[in-house]
């Protein structure tokens, strides 16, 4: 019992394995950088998954290039599979929903989504675009990896200016399937 405790507590005090900075779609004119993998959630929610992540748990890191491109990972160590799979359910719902709430809230700009479908690794993972563009503004597009490995939630978040059809698919699917075959540790 008390061996089993120790390996729970030792599981939550150290982080779930991350992406590198080669795992990231590559950007044609500048590499990535990235940030150091730290505990608890970054200080501004990646857009669209304002109040969804659960500090406890979490660890992130931030990925970013010379240029306009951006990138971060937030993974999530809940108490149980079945937690997992909620959370991961949440945050499908909320990026699915994403363009549609963004509209109400910039009435006068534009937005659209995508569903790029579902990747067969670990408990699984799924693909979304987000593109939004107000008026006399760049638009901006961003793509979600969401998914799992066991009672570890990973989400991969990838943005900048242009829109779905500037958005590097089939990269980030290969980002999502590694981030998701990293989780453990």
């Amino acid at each position: 019992m008390l061996q089993g405790l120790a390996a729970a507590i030792a599981l939550v005090l150290t982080a779930p394995g991350f992406l590198g900075a080669a795992d990231l779609p590559p950007h044609a004119n500048s590499p990535w950088h990235a940030g150091k993998v730290t505990k608890g959630l970054p200080e501004a929610a990646p857009f669209c998954l304002e109040g969804v992540l659960p500090a406890n748990g979490s660890w992130h890191r931030r990925f970013g290039t010379d240029l306009d491109t951006g990138a971060v990972q937030i993974s999530v160590r809940t108490s149980s599979d079945s937690a997992a799979a909620r959370l991961t359910r949440s945050l499908e719902r909320r990026v699915a929903a994403c363009a549609g709430d963004w509209l109400r809230e910039h009435p006068d700009g534009e937005a659209s989504s995508k569903d790029y479908g579902t990747l067969p690794v670990e408990e699984g993972a799924h693909v979304y675009g987000v593109h939004t563009s107000v008026p006399e503004s760049e638009p901006g597009v961003h793509l979600f990896g969401i998914g799992r490995d066991g009672s570890t939630v990973t989400v991969v978040q990838w943005g900048q200016m242009g829109d779905l059809s500037d958005a590097p698919v089939p990269a980030f699917k290969k980002t999502t399937t590694t981030a998701v075959n990293r989780l453990d540790p």
